[in-house]
């Protein structure tokens, strides 16, 4: 391409500022390269546009690439001289060279190529395709993928991590609600793994679109890095003790719910949809439908007692019914368990006060330190991925560092029952 392109109506603010608004006003760049500039109605600095003419003019792009300097000094990004503004030009129609579309991709149509494979060759496209619509796409998706930058990325990583977790709204909601209260070191931890997982995507994303050579250089994006150290989760179970006087604490069929979630690990929702004809106790199993990884069925072996806990709720129960219910008799609502479950903790002196997914986790933890493997505790929790399981339960399951101790010398202690001051 021409290196230089003259245009005595647009090379100055002066002369640009006696053209009528409202109209587009040309300068060719080169053969199917055009620079435009368009002051608006309304007045004010006018709009540079890059209009690049495919060879058979079906797929004309109008790409907007920033303001003009008519009534403040240019900055090189987003006013821009004339002389700016045809380089900006060049950048682009070079780009548009390097794609094998011949043009510029939108980081939101690299995003519909990533998801159409997506859909094909991985498991969990709901839970990504609403990483997406949530947080990656109303900031990214209008973006040129060659314009991004990788101090833009940076920023918005952090911004993320900075701003509190979203919470379910209505489908018409206008705008996000987020978690109230104050931030915590594990709070903001969690954050910071999360703003991790959404930055996973948007690389892959474009990532996908290096490969696909929609675009020329990958570099803006793998520069940025991940926080680090962030991803190890504090995970909190109860004792046996614990979950004894938690179970005594207890009232009512609060304490029935309490006890079939320690015994099958299942989340709050799930056990609240338990019907009965999902227990079998012929087999001694319960068949467990969970919503929250897209309507997954999974089965789950009970033990004595917990065959005698099931087969004691079902009596008298037609095979629709609910297995468990409120004292009232009406049904286990979003957030029914919150006020029982911090009075329990309350009266049973569990401190620090526990939230009901955590008796999942007791579960899980009380069935690693039994040395069970983490591939069954996966399947028992009807974990997508084993290495979610890991992440939690790995350091119980190691019986080998258990093993490796009790050859440990020893140095002559011995136990009495007084009170030992611990240093």
């Amino acid at each position: 391409m021409a290196r230089a392109s003259r245009n005595v109506k647009l090379e100055n603010r002066t002369n640009r500022l006696k053209l009528p608004t409202g109209e587009r006003h040309h300068a060719l760049i080169s053969k199917g390269v055009t620079l435009i500039y368009r002051r608006p109605n309304r007045g004010g600095s006018g709009v540079w546009s890059c209009r690049i003419k495919s060879e058979d003019r079906n797929t004309d792009r109008m790409i907007a690439i920033g303001s003009a300097d008519d009534y403040q000094d240019a900055d090189g990004r987003s006013v821009l001289t004339y002389s700016q503004a045809q380089a900006r030009c060049r950048e682009i129609w070079d780009e548009s060279q390097g794609s094998s579309e011949g043009r510029p991709i939108t980081y939101a149509e690299a995003t519909a190529e990533y998801l159409t494979w997506f859909k094909e060759h991985r498991k969990s496209y709901g839970e990504t395709k609403r990483t997406i619509d949530c947080h990656i796409l109303p900031k990214w998706g209008n973006h040129l993928l060659m314009d991004i930058k990788s101090s833009e990325i940076k920023v918005w990583h952090e911004a993320l991590a900075a701003t509190p977790a979203r919470v379910r709204t209505s489908r018409f909601a206008k705008t996000p609600a987020y978690r109230q209260g104050k931030a915590t070191p594990d709070t903001r931890r969690a954050r910071k793994s999360t703003s991790n997982r959404i930055l996973s995507v948007f690389k892959a994303i474009a990532n996908r679109a290096f490969e696909l050579e929609r675009v020329k250089d990958d570099s803006a994006w793998r520069r940025v890095r991940e926080f680090r150290s962030v991803d190890e989760p504090v995970t909190r179970f109860l004792t046996n003790d614990e979950s004894i006087r938690l179970l005594n604490a207890s009232e009512g069929s609060f304490r029935k719910l309490v006890m079939g979630a320690l015994l099958t690990g299942c989340r709050y929702g799930e056990l609240a949809r338990l019907e009965v004809k999902d227990i079998n106790l012929d087999t001694r199993m319960i068949r467990v439908n969970s919503k929250a990884i897209g309507n997954k069925i999974r089965h789950i072996p009970l033990n004595e007692e917990g065959f005698l806990f099931f087969r004691d709720c079902v009596v008298g129960k037609n095979g629709t019914d609910l297995v468990f219910l409120r004292s009232d008799g009406t049904t286990w609502k979003k957030n029914s368990q919150v006020r029982p479950l911090q009075d329990a903790c309350e009266h049973g002196r569990i401190e620090p006060k526990i939230t009901f997914h955590e008796l999942r986790h007791t579960y899980a933890s009380t069935l690693a330190q039994q040395g069970v493997d983490l591939l069954s505790i996966s399947k028992l929790l009807g974990h997508a991925d084993t290495r979610i399981t890991a992440r939690h339960y790995a350091h119980l399951c190691d019986n080998n560092l258990k093993s490796a101790v009790k050859k440990l010398q020893t140095f002559g202690y011995q136990a009495d029952n007084k009170v030992v001051a611990i240093f």
